[in-house]
């Protein structure tokens, strides 16, 4: 496993108190100096891995640099990673471990950049590189050479996309009609999509395992996670999520992990929280009252962890009590939402208006306030009974970025509720870009359509798109498209975003909203954001 671990010296430390004393400008000089410190160290811990040496814990309190300062990934157990255990090991045959995707230095996700760096330092032969999913397709491709790599794993170096192929199901309600990949994987009986790693941190917010949710589905004998059945329904999921990891992307043979082994992954999982520690402008995001980073989230002898619940702060309970049940923001069915989803930045509001802190703020306060109208998304304005919230359907929903983005201070959604708001659909103009704008042309286009219930022949009823998410593991037509939307801590450490990789920067995905739901932001505004977005 190749992670680039800064341990935070006496050095940093005097180099962190000066962010909370000095002006902007000292603090910035200060940040460059401490950034040139990171590389440094990082290009050292390379050179020591490539020679074989090894690191087997990284304490608490180490920080990890990344394009927006560092993050810092906290274990409630040991005080700190282990390195040593069974999520490190190779389980499988290929070389492969969960460490290869999901990497402390990238908030225990992989980003683009560390796998490009990966390829060159390699030349293509890290473990990430195997055809089984990281090649763009798995036949008709040469890796005999570098040249013949770098062409077959484009998408995993350039976008850091592993390729998920998942036979539709023999129940499907839907025929898969075209499939048009770039890279020569046109089967329609088993579809090969691309998607991002999740982060494998802040587990315990989980409302559902996986994109598409397939690990908390009784298609794969797994369960799904509700308010009666969390925590236990969760660990079982992931328990299960890492015995398919290990025989899918690891190409392992069943035997391992053992049950033994699969607790220890989950008890590592469960116990990890990350977040973005310090930024390249504000510096110190705990500092001068605010609350950020891993701690407020993990809790500590001084701070009790974030509080959760399945189903909290559900933004959809109070207006359908019948749905996400039991809902609630400080006791479990008490009918309260509130859009102030996120608050770590609160004490920075009242600071200078050209302060980086006074930036965040605002950020914080347009995610937390800024309406939007929500039109044409799967699992919100369509009929009850494909997945919407009334029977009728919504034409709209006057909502903010806390209707999806709902569990307070983590910022995925409370409840199990896969949506689809067009990252992965083209739009019918201009095909190369999905419905916010953004470049989809490297994926496939996928065409289904709903099959006629007496005569099983496809109608005219047809969607196009390049994942299929949910329709993939449950069967139904309605369901294409829907997938969970991620937990938003640590995202300065794993770029690009979205489940496809279609945002290479956050500034990207706040475009990808304004066009997609007409969402008006001046620069002013849009930097804002990117600033709060990027100290999560």
């Amino acid at each position: 496993m190749l992670t680039f671990p800064v341990r935070q010296s006496s050095f940093t430390q005097s180099k962190f108190r000066l962010f909370s004393k000095d002006s902007a400008l000292q603090r910035r000089c200060s940040l460059i100096v401490m950034n040139a410190v990171f590389l440094s160290a990082a290009t050292l811990i390379a050179i020591a891995v490539v020679n074989g040496q090894s690191f087997s814990f990284i304490p608490n309190g180490t920080f990890f640099a990344n394009p927006g300062g560092a993050s810092e990934t906290r274990s409630t157990t040991g005080g700190g990673i282990d390195l040593t255990g069974p999520f490190f090991q190779s389980l499988g045959t290929n070389g492969r471990s969960c460490g290869s995707c999901h990497q402390p230095s990238d908030g225990m996700s992989v980003s683009a950049a560390n796998v490009q760096q990966r390829f060159l330092q390699t030349q293509g032969q890290d473990p990430i590189f195997r055809t089984v999913d990281g090649s763009n397709c798995n036949h008709s491709i040469d890796v005999s050479t570098l040249a013949g790599r770098s062409a077959a794993y484009s998408l995993l170096r350039t976008r850091g996309l592993i390729r998920i192929a998942i036979a539709v199901p023999s129940n499907a309600d839907y025929r898969v009609v075209s499939v048009n990949n770039p890279y020569g994987c046109n089967e329609s009986n088993v579809i090969s999509m691309y998607r991002r790693p999740l982060p494998s941190t802040n587990l315990r917010f989980l409302s559902a395992v996986m994109f598409d949710g397939r690990e908390s589905a009784a298609a794969t004998s797994t369960t799904k996670i509700l308010f009666e059945n969390y925590p236990k329904s969760l660990l079982d999921d992931l328990k299960h999520q890492s015995l398919d990891a290990t025989n899918g992307h690891a190409q392992g043979d069943g035997t391992r992990p053992t049950p033994a082994e699969q607790q220890q992954i989950v008890n590592f999982e469960m116990a990890l929280f990350t977040a973005q520690a310090i930024d390249n402008y504000a510096g110190r995001l705990d500092a001068h009252g605010a609350r950020g980073g891993p701690e407020p989230l993990a809790g500590s002898s001084s701070i009790p962890p974030q509080p959760f619940f399945i189903s909290i702060n559900s933004s959809v309970n109070p207006l359908v009590p019948t749905l996400e049940t039991p809902g609630g923001l400080l006791t479990a069915g008490d009918g309260q939402f509130n859009p102030a989803i996120f608050d770590p930045f609160d004490a920075w509001a009242s600071m200078p208006d050209t302060s980086p802190r006074a930036a965040v703020a605002r950020g914080q306060a347009i995610f937390n306030s800024r309406h939007i109208n929500i039109t044409d998304v799967a699992g919100i304005n369509d009929v009850a009974s494909a997945g919407g919230l009334v029977d009728q359907g919504l034409p709209s929903l006057m909502g903010t970025c806390g209707t999806c983005h709902d569990t307070p201070n983590v910022g995925n959604h409370s409840f199990p509720t896969p949506l689809n708001i067009g990252t992965g659909d083209p739009d019918p103009s201009n095909p190369s870009v999905n419905l916010g704008g953004l470049d989809v042309s490297y994926l496939p286009a996928i065409t289904v359509c709903k099959t006629d219930p007496a005569t099983g022949l496809p109608t005219s009823n047809c969607k196009t798109t390049s994942d299929l998410g949910q329709a993939l593991i449950d069967g139904k037509f309605d369901h294409v498209g829907k997938i969970k939307g991620p937990i938003l801590r640590g995202l300065s450490a794993r770029a690009p975003y979205f489940h496809n990789g279609s945002a290479q920067t956050l500034l990207d995905a706040v475009h990808f909203y304004e066009n997609r739901f007409g969402l008006v932001l001046t620069p002013q505004e849009e930097s804002d954001l990117v600033a709060f977005l990027s100290v999560l």
